[in-house]
């Protein structure tokens, strides 16, 4: 099957008036997701008038600011010479990567329905809780599954044969679990698995009980 990809951005106005700058630490880095990118210079004007310093990162093959599920390089690019990070979005999937990826303060605001907030630090403990839960797990269990995606862009089939080549020689068992879109129920099949190993996408294990791959 052909696939043939066709850029589209979020063409309406992009509303400023709700932007607080007042809350915002005088360093401050821009992030966001593909739609919303050809808006981040009319923002960081918009911030510089208010004094504030205003950083956009780049990833390499991304554009400028623009980040992914699986990829925050743009923040991470800039963590150091900045205090925090506006993201210009809705959710709170890519927010929670960014705290976690940079452990700054995350500022979000929605242009959908010109929200400006905080991401609460309740929210941001509660991810950590969850990451430490995995690990445990993973350390502890003797039976894994490797999810594995066959999507475009997601599909790391080489790097969970690698994965379970090196649990096997630590004496435990692996099985690789291909996918295209993953039913979660389906695992209840499974029940000798001990733990979810995902290399899928990042957001599977903010909201699931997955060990996320590149942790380890």
């Amino acid at each position: 099957m052909k696939i043939l990809f066709l850029p589209s951005k979020y063409t309406a106005s992009c509303s400023l008036k709700n932007i607080k700058p007042n809350k915002l630490p005088e360093t401050i880095g821009l992030i966001t997701t593909i739609q919303h990118t050809n808006s981040l210079e009319k923002i960081k004007a918009f911030l510089e008038k208010h004094k504030k310093k205003v950083i956009i990162g780049k990833s390499k093959f991304l554009e400028k600011g623009q980040i992914l599920g699986c990829n925050v390089k743009a923040a991470i690019s800039i963590q150091d010479k900045v205090q925090a990070f506006l993201y210009i979005g809705s959710g709170k999937f890519h927010p929670l990567q960014l705290a976690l990826a940079t452990n700054k303060p995350i500022y979000i605001y929605n242009p959908l329905t010109n929200q400006f907030s905080k991401l609460k630090t309740e929210d941001i403990n509660k991810a950590k809780a969850r990451k430490k839960g995995q690990k445990l797990k993973f350390l502890s269990a003797q039976t894994y599954g490797i999810l594995v995606s066959i999507k475009p862009g997601q599909n790391k089939l080489k790097q969970a044969m690698e994965l379970k080549k090196k649990l096997e020689k630590q004496k435990k068992k692996a099985y690789i679990f291909t996918f295209d879109t993953l039913d979660i129920n389906q695992l209840e099949n499974f029940p000798k698995i001990q733990c979810w190993i995902n290399t899928a996408c990042p957001g599977l294990s903010l909201e699931q009980p997955f060990v996320w791959y590149q942790d380890f």
